[in-house]
């Protein structure tokens, strides 16, 4: 019988230097070796992450707490970043450098070997000047903070959403000016604008308010609406975030060099799903937190669900309401709740699946999905989540609908999971509430001693977590096996 391992979050470093005061927010850039920080004293820093030393430092562009950033994806010529500040703007940084995609998938250990990487390694103690950034534009038109900014998967739209119940969509029109447009102003919300995240594929938005409810939202031949309200929280929604879009696989891809069970590789960008053999094919799921102390998962109705559900029941679940426009989505879970306090963060790993929380109780969690078992006392191991059967039941490949109070009998057509808490970190900032967690792929692996050019990296070692805090500190977190 195989031996269980437990999976654990631990700490190994922190960004350095440290500023003095609250940082709110970490973006990691979707291909580069680097993050973004912001926080209460009005500046950016960029950060390696092949030694987590300061780069550069950004200042001067606004004149309150900048609130989040967000890299442009798929700029190739030049370096984006969109900052939003509590002085109701938006900014957008440039730098026109030799950053280069460096593909940033650790098991290309080419970019490496050959020295590529140093030019994202300040040694400590230095650090390049902020007129490597060009603070290329100002957006204004929020009335009051601006809370969140998402780039869509194109880098053609910029959402912006603010203390004004606003979400604003603005859309780059890459004339070499740095010139944009606003496309649509949305007043949906009967509250604060907490965020917005956009869907990894399609130009689809999410966003989450005050008002309790996340709001879906897309484009109607020429105008922007309300797609679809997703009602059940009790409590402010502070994050979302989206799955990544889920891909079928081979046997081969059960299996790394030596042999042994490893989480599957799926041929989209970059990410790896924890999702079994067998699956087919379906829409990104949305996951939420709140300040009821709950994470929410939510699933989009396929159409033909949706006309399977209205002919047997001639209902749609009453928590969730529609407009004419199209989409309807179900409240598919409540993960176990181990939060003692306000949920400020969720992020859902686009490579493994896992999920991280955070919130003012200074805890860490995380999470991972498993098909549902009769054993409810058994703890999952590392070994049970890696090594999944498959999730493949009944002659069309469709599992029934996982059973919750806001599905009731509805046919949604997912597999029979339940999730389950991995490891729980207390106190991970000390005293500290932490106002942000986030997932990035793993650069420094390279450095360790037991890293063998040409030999494939596990999975799980493939990703970091960071973690940003009240006491101004961003903390950096591996998943290792105890």
């Amino acid at each position: 019988m195989m031996a269980s391992h437990k999976l654990e979050l631990s700490h190994f470093a922190d960004l350095t230097p440290a500023p003095q005061e609250r940082l709110w927010h970490s973006a990691p850039h979707p291909r580069l070796p680097i993050a973004a920080t912001c926080g209460a004293d009005k500046m950016i820093r960029i950060y390696s992450l092949l030694n987590f030393t300061l780069i550069s430092s950004i200042s001067g562009g606004h004149k309150r707490s900048v609130r989040s950033s967000a890299w442009k994806p798929n700029s190739r010529e030049e370096t984006v970043l969109a900052t939003a500040s509590f002085d109701a703007t938006v900014g957008i940084w440039k730098r026109w450098d030799d950053f280069k995609d460096t593909s940033m998938g650790v098991a290309h250990s080419s970019m490496l070997e050959d020295g590529n990487m140093d030019k994202y390694s300040a040694p400590e103690g230095e650090n390049e000047e902020s007129e490597d950034w060009t603070f290329a534009v100002l957006l204004d038109g929020h009335d009051s903070e601006v809370k969140g900014v998402s780039w869509s998967s194109s880098g053609s739209f910029l959402a912006t959403c603010s203390r004004d119940k606003s979400i604003w969509i603005w859309e780059d029109l890459e004339d070499g000016e740095s010139n944009f447009e606003t496309i649509a102003v949305l007043q949906d919300h009967q509250g604060d604008v907490k965020c917005v995240s956009w869907h990894p594929e399609d130009d689809c938005l999410a966003s989450g308010s005050y008002d309790n409810t996340i709001r879906l939202w897309k484009e109607d031949i020429d105008d922007w609406s309300q797609a679809a309200c997703l009602s059940g929280h009790e409590g402010t929604v502070w994050a979302v975030d989206w799955e990544a879009p889920s891909r079928s696989r081979t046997d081969s891809d059960n299996h790394n060099k030596n042999g042994a069970l490893d989480l599957p590789t799926i041929p989209n960008t970059g990410g790896e799903s924890t999702l079994a053999q067998g699956v087919k094919p379906c829409a990104p799921r949305l996951v939420s937190c709140s300040d009821d102390k709950t994470i929410r998962i939510w699933r989009k109705l396929s159409d033909q669900a949706l006309t399977d559900t209205q002919t047997s029941n001639n209902s749609i679940p009453g928590t969730i309401r529609t407009n004419s426009i199209d989409e309807t989505w179900v409240q598919e879970s409540i993960l176990p709740v181990e939060h003692d306090l306000s949920i400020y963060s969720v992020a859902w790993s686009k490579r493994t699946g896992l999920l991280a929380s955070t919130g003012a109780d200074g805890k860490i969690v995380i999470y991972a999905e498993r098909p549902k078992s009769s054993q409810k006392d058994l703890k999952p191991s590392l070994h049970d989540h890696l090594n999944q059967p498959p999730i493949n039941t009944g002659e069309d490949g469709g599992i029934d609908a996982i059973p919750t109070e806001n599905t009731h009998d509805v046919d949604i057509h997912t597999p029979e999971t339940e999730w389950h808490i991995l490891s729980t970190v207390e106190a991970a900032h000390g005293i500290h509430e932490i106002n942000h967690v986030c997932w990035a792929k793993r650069a420094d692996i390279h450095r360790s001693p037991s890293f063998k050019p040409g030999e494939q990296i596990p999975r799980m070692q493939e990703e970091i977590l960071l973690s940003t805090g009240d006491n101004g500190i961003v903390r950096v977190w591996e998943i290792v096996e105890k």
